[in-house]
């Protein structure tokens, strides 16, 4: 058994989450790019691989059980367009690209060498739902049913920045840590959440919460 496989399926068990042999390697596969690229254009903070199962893999992948429950609920479980705004080292984009195949993954950071990391994932996991670009996320016109962040800007800032991106059915999903009850109270009027879940990572004593947000209609 590879090192960490043990604790990711572990998690994945306590999560309720069911995947392949295949995507489990290919989860394995991605925090192992992680620590390569790191050590080099240093993608993210956390180094330890421990600590990286937990803040990065096992964080990232508390969102999708939540997701796909949307998703269903929206009929677009067949297939649903999902950017991933700050992404990053593409988390949780990169996760939610192996583990939802039927979602069309756009991973998005203003810093290059971050969505060319993307992109190296996409070729070396062959995730042909996978894409990483290099923009503004304030220059996206292209429609998407749900954006994502994780640990990315305030409430205000993320919805205002991707609103041209969203679809005319299409949600938020922003992935939190404490309930962030001042950055909902300054969403601008326009925004309205719907749902906000606690989410639990597996070996993580911190709080983290999923707030979920779409335009408001007047009336």
């Amino acid at each position: 058994m590879r090192g960490g496989e043990q604790e990711l399926r572990a998690g994945l068990k306590a999560l309720q989450l069911e995947l392949g042999d295949a995507q489990i390697t290919g989860l394995l596969d991605f925090l192992d790019l992680i620590g390569k690229w790191t050590k080099v254009y240093n993608l993210t903070a956390v180094r330890d691989p421990a600590e990286m199962m937990t803040h990065h893999l096992l964080d990232s992948l508390s969102a999708i059980g939540p997701l796909l429950r949307h998703l269903q609920k929206a009929g677009l479980e067949r297939g649903a367009r999902l950017l991933d705004v700050g992404s990053g080292a593409g988390l949780p984009g990169v996760v939610i690209a192996i583990c939802c195949p039927a979602v069309a993954v756009t991973c998005v950071d203003t810093v290059a060498k971050k969505a060319a990391f993307i992109k190296q994932v996409a070729l070396a996991l062959k995730l042909p739902n996978l894409t990483g670009l290099h923009a503004r996320v304030e220059t996206i016109t292209q429609p998407f049913d749900v954006i994502c962040s994780r640990a990315f800007a305030s409430l205000h800032d993320f919805t205002q920045w991707s609103v041209g991106a969203l679809a005319p059915q299409g949600v938020w999903m922003a992935m939190k840590g404490k309930h962030p009850a001042d950055e909902i109270a300054a969403l601008p009027a326009g925004v309205e959440v719907f749902h906000v879940e606690q989410l639990v990572v597996p070996g993580l004593a911190a709080e983290r919460c999923m707030v979920w947000m779409r335009p408001h209609k007047p009336g």
